[in-house]
């Protein structure tokens, strides 16, 4: 299994049909494979040996794609730096990868100096940023032979954390990312015509993840920078796009505009979101504004490659929204309590993973590699439960849940009784320091513009809908949205930072 056989497939069957959409930019599948052996022949040129480590700090775009497939065509390791990375987070990535070669958008030309001075070659997306562009290095190489790995060979570096201590390095290999796409193909299908609109960042496996993936199919991908609801059904519009992977976050946004300035979104077959919980009145929201979409939730994580388990279109409209899915095909999940041991159907434990799509490991943390996988299975951190037809819950992450009095809160329970109130726009709930309670749940709230709401509003909605000690016993209101992360999830790290610092917290 190799991710760059796709390149040559595509350019052999569907040499004139466009790969890549970027603003005014076409790329067929003859012109990118091409560029892509060219780009590798700079890569190589540069001192870059199969094997090395080359990484990328930039946005979304056509030149980014051509970057991460001309690193693994030279056989040398992609690291897609976070584009929402602080200073020191920048600086401890490229001290713990070690690159080769950096590659920078216009976004962050300013860093070219430094990496520079730190004994890295440095190349740009555009010209002008006082480096080689890739458009430059394109035009002065002769394409190579493809010297790309493959199977177990490790393909991409993929950090993760690094907002509650030392960031992972996950390691990925070919065989890694290819299966776990095709375990969810096999249950629920993309069409092998499909035109994708990529919002969702490609330093997050998810968004890598759909790029790989739709590439085996030959699908068309339009490119945004980042997410913006009007740019985005301005997209789907011009290009007719089909197939869209969005977070709760962005479904929510996106309806919100719809609901203001309805559009022609009938294009639109696939819907496929995960990453955090949704809501269920967003849910009913995106299902009406969208009629013609199929929605997939893929549940997963960096760690395995992406995805283990798929809930399909059907089973939405079966009332299973609030499920995660089924284990996809190749892919073993168990629910086991705190001493390691499976629990009985419909018992809230942590889940547990044993997939082909498993990482190889977190580079250069061997205890920590051997702490989260042990006996073949990865542990997740996340909480959940299995029903009897083998439908997995997600309640929370097991380091976000709420212990009150003894009583265990999980946090996505309260949120989705919040978010079905019409003035709740986001929120996040969070355990806080208590006196008397060891810790109380805190709700905090972007409200929706042009519905007052309060806190008395809130409680009084929550009364009918979670029991008296799930209810927040206290309130934030903000006008302004919450952090998001780069992949779009609410940084409840960030939130809760104030409420425990110089504390010890002890959730049992």
């Amino acid at each position: 299994m190799q991710l760059t056989q796709s390149l040559r497939r595509n350019a052999e069957l569907f040499p004139s049909q466009a790969a890549l959409i970027c603003g005014s930019r076409v790329t067929t599948w003859a012109e990118l494979q091409q560029r892509v052996a060219r780009l590798a022949a700079a890569f190589r040129a540069a001192g870059a040996n199969p094997g090395d480590r080359i990484a990328m700090l930039a946005v979304n775009s056509d030149r980014f794609v051509e970057c991460l497939y001309a690193v693994l065509w030279a056989g040398c390791v992609a690291i897609p730096f976070n584009t929402r990375w602080a200073e020191a987070e920048i600086n401890f990535a490229l001290e713990d990868s070690e690159p080769a070669i950096m590659v920078v958008d216009a976004n962050f030309a300013g860093w070219a100096s430094w990496f520079a001075a730190s004994g890295v070659a440095v190349f740009g997306c555009e010209d002008g940023l006082g480096v080689p562009s890739i458009g430059e290095l394109v035009s002065m190489h002769e394409p190579i032979p493809e010297e790309g790995g493959s199977g177990c060979d490790l393909a991409g570096i993929f950090y993760t954390g690094g907002t509650t201590g030392r960031a992972k390095g996950v390691m990925l290999s070919h065989a890694q990312l290819i299966t776990a796409f095709l375990a969810a193909q096999a249950v629920t299908q993309y069409a092998s015509n499909a035109v994708v609109l990529h919002i969702a960042p490609m330093f997050h496996i998810a968004g890598a993840g759909m790029l790989f993936g739709m590439t085996m199919l030959g699908a068309t991908h339009v490119i945004l920078s980042s997410f913006d609801p009007a740019t985005t059904i301005k997209s789907v519009e011009e290009h007719r796009v089909t197939v869209m992977l969005l977070v709760p976050t962005m479904i929510s946004m996106l309806c919100e505009r719809l609901r203001q300035q309805p559009a022609d979104m009938s294009s639109i077959q696939r819907l496929t979101y995960g990453a955090s919980p949704i809501s269920s009145a967003v849910l009913e929201a995106a299902m009406e504004l969208l009629p013609n979409a199929r929605f997939v939730q893929a549940y997963g994580q960096t760690e395995l490659s992406a995805c283990l388990t798929v809930l399909d279109h059907e089973d939405h409209l079966a009332g299973r929204g609030r499920s995660a899915g089924r284990v996809a095909p190749t892919m073993s999940l168990r629910i086991v309590n705190r001493q390691g041991e499976p629990v009985p159907v419909g018992v809230v434990g942590e889940i547990e993973a044993r997939a082909p799509g498993v990482m190889l490991g977190y580079w250069k943390q061997p205890n920590l590699t051997a702490q989260t996988i042990v006996d073949g299975w990865l542990k997740t951190g996340d909480a959940g439960r299995v029903d009897e037809a083998g439908y997995l819950y997600l309640e929370d992450r097991v380091k976000d849940m709420i212990i009150t009095g003894g009583e265990n809160v999980y946090s996505a329970e309260v949120e989705n009784a919040l978010m079905s109130h019409p003035g709740v726009a986001q929120c996040a709930v969070i355990g806080v320091p208590d006196e008397r309670w060891g810790e109380r749940v805190h709700a905090i709230i972007q409200t929706r513009e042009g519905i007052p709401v309060t806190e008395s509003d809130l409680k009084a909605h929550c009364e009918p809908l979670i029991a008296n000690y799930k209810r927040p016993k206290s309130f934030e209101l903000r006008a302004t949205s919450l952090p998001l992360s780069g992949a779009g999830k609410i940084m409840k790290a960030e939130l809760r930072r104030p409420f425990w610092e110089g504390r010890s917290r002890q959730i049992g």
